[in-house]
C-alpha cells in the first residue's frame, strides 16, 4: 500500500513502556532536521581548479531506509524522542551477540521491535544464519524516515506495465535456470561490478574522491570500481555503446558537482536491479560541512517507473583508508556454486528415475 492511512499507535505506549512511535500528522511534526552540521550554509575549501574540494574518503553508513516503512506512512520525520527510542533498540538488537543485518534491515528490525510487531531479530538466512553482527560497522540514525524525498510518500514509484512483464520474465528465468552457468549468477555475486546510484549503506560503502582540472574520479569500495568522470563539457558517447556503470559526464553548477549518466547496459545493477538501459541518472555532490557530503540522485526511466524519483543521503568524511575489495579472488565460490547446482540436478534426476521405475 503506497498511500497508507495514518496508524494510531498511541495506545501501544503503556504496553511497551513508552517506546512506541506515536504517529502524528505531518502538520504536527517537529521541524525538519538534517544530519548534524548540514543546517546552515557553509563554504567549502577550494581545489586547485577553484571548484569545491570534494577529495577524500566518504562513508555512507546511514541507517535511514531507502523507502519509507508502511508503519510511518505520511511521516517524513521522527521526533527526537522517537529517534532516541529507535537508536536504543537498534543498539540492543545488534550488540555483537547475534546475527548481522544488512541494508535497511537494521532500521526495520528496530522499528518493528519498538512497535511491538516483532521481538528480537531473525536473520534473513534462516538455515545457517549470517555472521556475527560485531563485524558490521555502526550505523548512523537521523530523524528522516526515508532517503527518498520525491515522491513525497518516500516510495519508489510503481513499475510500468512493461517493467512488470520484464521483471516477471526475469524471475521465471531465474527460477528455471538459477545456475546453468556463470552468466546466471548476479553481477555482484560474480564480483563483476558495483552499483550506480551509490545508495547502499553500512557494508563496504566507502568512496574515495580524487579531482583534477577536467576530471573527477570516484573509487567505490564495493566491487573495486573506479568511476572516471570528465568535467570538460564533452558529450555522451554514441548510444550504441553501453556500460555497466553507464557513461558519466560531469559539470559544475556553483558549488555542486552534477554527474549526468546514460548509456547503461540492460543487465546492469541500477535502481535495485529493475531499471532498463534507458535509465538516466543525475547525481549531485555538495559539501555542506567539513565532514559532510550531500549526495542527491534522481532516477528517470520511463520504461521502468511511472515517474522519476529522487533520494538524498549524507556521506560522512572518514579518516579510514579504502583497501582492496578482493571478493571471490583466491577462493572457490564460483566453482562451488556451479558444481553444487550440478550435484542438485543429478540428485533430482536420480530421484525422478527411482520414482518412475516403481
Amino acid at each position: 500500500m503506497r498511500h497508507g492511512r495514518f496508524a494510531t499507535l498511541g495506545a501501544l505506549a503503556a504496553a511497551i513502556a513508552g517506546i512506541s512511535l506515536a504517529v502524528v500528522t505531518v502538520r504536527a511534526q517537529t521541524a525538519a532536521k538534517a544530519p548534524a552540521g548540514t543546517e546552515k550554509a557553509w563554504t567549502a575549501p577550494r581545489a586547485a581548479d577553484g571548484h569545491p574540494d570534494l577529495s577524500g574518503v566518504w562513508a555512507h553508513n546511514s541507517a535511514t531506509p531507502l523507502e519509507r516503512p508502511e508503519e510511518l506512512a505520511g511521516r517524513a520525520l521522527l521526533t527526537d524522542q522517537e529517534l532516541a527510542n529507535l537508536k536504543r533498540t537498534a543498539a540492543e538488537l545488534f550488540n555483537g551477540n547475534g546475527d548481522a543485518a544488512f541494508g535497511d534491515a537494521i532500521y526495520l528490525a528496530a522499528l518493528k521491535n519498538v512497535l511491538g510487531k516483532e521481538k528480537g531479530f531473525k536473520s534473513r538466512d534462516v538455515t545457517t544464519g549470517d555472521y556475527n553482527s560485531f563485524w558490521i560497522v555502526d550505523r548512523e540514525f537521523d530523524n528522516r524516515t526515508s532517503l527518498i524525498t520525491d515522491p513525497s510518500d518516500g516510495k519508489i514509484p510503481a513499475l510500468t506495465p512493461q517493467a512488470e512483464k520484464r521483471r516477471a520474465a526475469e524471475q521465471e528465468h531465474r527460477r528455471l535456470h538459477p545456475f546453468d552457468g556463470p552468466e546466471d549468477i548476479a553481477l555482484g555475486e560474480r564480483c563483476i561490478t558495483g552499483n550506480v546510484p551509490m545508495l547502499g549503506a553500512g557494508y563496504n560503502n566507502y568512496y574515495q574522491i580524487a579531482q583534477a582540472p577536467g576530471y573527477v574520479a570516484i573509487d567505490m569500495e564495493m566491487r573495486h570500481d573506479a568511476r572516471m568522470i570528465p568535467t570538460d563539457g564533452r558529450p555522451h558517447v554514441p548510444s550504441n555503446l553501453k556500460f555497466w556503470l553507464g557513461d558519466p559526464k560531469g559539470r559544475w553548477e556553483g558549488d555542486t558537482l552534477v554527474v549526468d549518466t546514460t548509456n547503461f547496459r540492460d543487465d546492469t545493477n541500477i535502481g535495485r536491479g529493475n531499471a532498463s538501459a534507458k535509465t538516466h541518472v543525475v547525481e549531485r555532490f555538495t559539501r555542506v560541512a567539513a565532514d559532510t557530503l550531500k549526495y542527491q540522485v534522481t532516477m528517470d526511466d520511463p520504461e521502468t517507473w511511472t515517474k522519476p524519483w529522487t533520494a538524498v543521503l549524507f556521506m560522512k568524511r572518514s579518516k579510514d583508508q579504502i583497501y582492496e575489495y578482493a571478493c571471490h579472488e583466491g577462493n572457490e565460490a564460483m566453482s562451488g556454486t556451479l558444481s553444487g547446482a550440478r550435484f542438485q540436478e543429478k540428485k533430482a534426476e536420480n530421484a525422478a528415475g527411482k520414482t518412475g521405475s516403481k
